[in-house]
C-alpha cells in the first residue's frame, strides 16, 4: 500500500534501454569515489500490483538464473512461509533474496506482504539517498553521517546499513496503519540479503536463518551460519524485554523454546524476540530493528541458504549444506533441501504438525543449470504455479535425488499441550554478566519450537499495575 519506486536493471545514462526514455536521476552502483557503469530508475514505476510481471523476480517454486526456490505447507493450516529472489535489484550485478516466516491468524498476508512490500522500500530508500547525493555536490551520506571519514568499503556498509535500517522501519509502520491487515497478534521474521559483486549485506529478524556453504583450505564443505536466531533468552534482547515489563519464560512442556508474554495476561507467547507485526507486544519489549551485517566474499564461498525455522529445528547447518552440496542439480537443490525437513519432521516430531517450510538456494558463481536437468526435476523453468494461495505442494516420496539422513538429535522432541504452567526461572537477573560471545553461542544454537505463538491475549478492562 503506498510504495513505488522507479527502477530500471540495465539502462544507462547516456542511452535509453530498448527504446523506452530513461530518467535523468543516475544511480551508481558502488563504492563512492569510485569509477563505475551507472544505473538509471527508468520512468516506469514498480508497484505492488504489477510486482508480479517484473522481469527476474520469482515467489514460487521454481528457479532462476543463480538460484532455486522452494516452499511446502506443513500440517498446521495455511502455508505461512513466503521467498523471494529478485535477481538484478537496482543492476546487473545486486540480487535480493529474502525468507519470511508469518505467525498468527494473519501471519500468512503478513510474510506475502513484506515480501512484495519490503524490497520496494529498500529500492526506494536508494532512490532517496541518490537524490540526495546529487542535491549535495556528491556527497555519500547524509548529513548526519561522516561524509569524509572511513575507506569507501565503510561509506559504503554504512549506506546499506541506513538503508536497511529505514525500510524495516517503514515495513512495520505500513503494516500497523494497514486498513485491512490486522497485525495486532499476527507478524511475521524476515532474513534479506543484498548481494552486490562481492558485498553482502544482510538484515534479519525473528528466527529465520541464513547459512553459507564455503570451502576450507583443504577443498572439504564447512556451513557457516551468518545470521543470530532472534531467541527471547538472548541475554540482550531479554533484558530488553524485561525492561519494557514483558516477560520471558517457557511452558513447562517445552522448557527448550522461550516466549515473550504480556505482563498481564499468558499470552501471546511469542517464540522470537523481534518481528514484524505482534503490535500487542511492541510495548513491552518485541521490536522489528533488524541484525545487520556485513560479509566480503571469496572464492571459497559456494552458495547461500535462506530458509525458515521449519528446516532448522530438524537439520542442522551443516545437514543442510551437505545436502545441498550434494543435489544432483542446483535446480533441485531447495526441493530436496524441504523434502529431506519432511522426512526429519516425521521421525523427530512424529506426534507433532510439520511446519511450514521454505528455502532459497543462492549459488555465488551465478551458474545453474541446463533447462533439461532441471525439468527432470519435474519443476518449470520460471515459477511453477503452486503454493501461490498457500496450498500445499506434495513431493513424491518416491524421488530417487532426496538424500536420506539418520537421526541427528541436534534438538529435543517435545509434545503439543494446552499446559501453560512456566518454569520457576524467568530469566531473572544476571542479564548482563553474560558475555557476547555466549549471546552469540546461544543464538546460533538456537532450539525447536513447536508453535510461534501459544493462543491469543484475553484483554479485560482493568489491568494490573506493573
Amino acid at each position: 500500500m503506498g510504495c513505488c519506486v522507479s527502477t530500471s536493471s540495465r539502462s544507462t545514462c547516456s542511452s535509453g534501454s530498448r527504446g523506452e526514455a530513461v530518467s535523468p536521476l543516475c544511480f551508481e552502483i558502488g563504492f563512492c569515489g569510485t569509477q563505475r557503469t551507472k544505473r538509471t530508475f527508468s520512468d516506469h514505476v514498480i508497484t505492488l500490483q504489477n510486482l508480479p510481471s517484473v522481469p527476474n523476480r520469482i515467489f514460487t517454486n521454481g528457479k532462476s538464473r543463480t538460484s532455486c526456490i522452494f516452499t511446502q505447507q506443513g500440517r498446521k493450516g495455511i502455508n505461512q512461509d513466503a521467498m523471494i529472489v529478485w535477481e538484478d535489484f537496482m543492476s546487473e550485478d545486486v540480487t535480493f533474496c529474502g525468507v519470511f516466516d508469518g505467525h498468527g491468524p494473519q501471519g500468512h498476508l503478513v510474510a506475502c506482504k513484506v515480501r512484495d512490500a519490503l524490497p520496494l522500500k529498500l529500492l526506494s530508500s536508494m532512490h532517496s539517498y541518490q537524490s540526495r547525493q546529487n542535491g549535495s555536490g556528491g556527497a555519500c551520506l547524509k548529513g548526519d553521517l561522516k561524509k569524509s571519514d572511513g575507506s569507501p568499503e565503510d561509506r559504503l556498509n554504512c549506506l546499506w546499513k541506513e538503508t536497511f535500517m529505514k525500510s524495516y522501519k517503514a515495513m512495520d509502520k505500513e503494516l500497523r496503519s494497514h486498513p485491512n491487515l490486522d497485525c495486532f497478534c499476527s507478524g511475521s521474521t524476515a532474513v534479506t540479503i543484498v548481494k552486490q559483486g562481492n558485498n553482502l549485506f544482510m538484515g534479519y529478524i525473528g528466527d529465520s536463518r541464513a547459512v553459507m556453504g564455503s570451502k576450507d583450505s583443504n577443498g572439504s564443505m564447512v556451513a557457516i551460519q551468518l545470521t543470530v536466531d532472534l531467541k527471547p533468552d538472548l541475554p540482550r534482547e531479554a533484558e530488553r524485554i524485561k525492561k519494557c515489563k514483558g516477560r520471558v519464560f517457557a511452558l513447562q512442556d517445552e522448557p527448550e523454546v522461550p516466549r515473550v508474554w504480556l505482563p498481564f495476561d499468558d499470552a501471546p507467547g511469542l517464540a522470537m524476540a523481534r518481528a514484524f507485526g505482534d503490535f500487542c507486544l511492541k510495548e513491552y519489549g518485541v521490536i522489528s530493528i533488524p541484525e545487520f551485517s556485513h560479509r566480503l566474499l571469496t572464492e571459497r564461498d559456494q552458495f547461500i541458504v535462506l530458509a525458515s525455522d521449519g528446516v532448522w529445528d530438524v537439520l542442522s547447518n551443516e545437514e543442510v549444506v551437505e545436502i545441498v552440496s550434494l543435489a544432483p542439480t542446483r535446480s533441485s537443490a531447495a526441493r530436496i533441501l524441504v523434502d529431506s525437513a519432511a522426512r526429519e519432521w516425521k521421525l523427530k516430531y512424529p506426534t507433532s504438525k510439520m511446519d511450514d517450510c521454505a528455502v532459497v538456494c543462492l549459488f555465488l558463481d551465478g551458474k545453474m543449470d541446463t533447462e533439461s536437468d532441471y525439468e527432470e526435476q519435474g519443476l518449470s523453468s520460471a515459477t511453477v504455479q503452486s503454493n501461490h494461495s498457500g496450498n500445499a505442494i506434495e513431493t513424491d516420496d518416491g524421488q530417487k535425488s532426496e538424500l536420506y539422513l539418520p537421526r541427528n538429535f541436534t534438538v529435543r522432541s517435545s509434545e503439543e499441550s494446552d499446559s501453560y504452567g512456566r518454569l520457576a526461572a524467568e530469566f531473572e537477573g544476571n542479564v548482563d554478566a553474560v558475555s557476547t560471545e555466549d549471546q552469540n553461542w546461544s543464538g546460533l544454537e538456537g532450539v525447536t519450537r513447536m508453535n510461534s505463538l501459544v493462543q491469543l491475549p484475553r484483554f479485560s478492562e482493568e489491568r494490573p499495575n506493573p
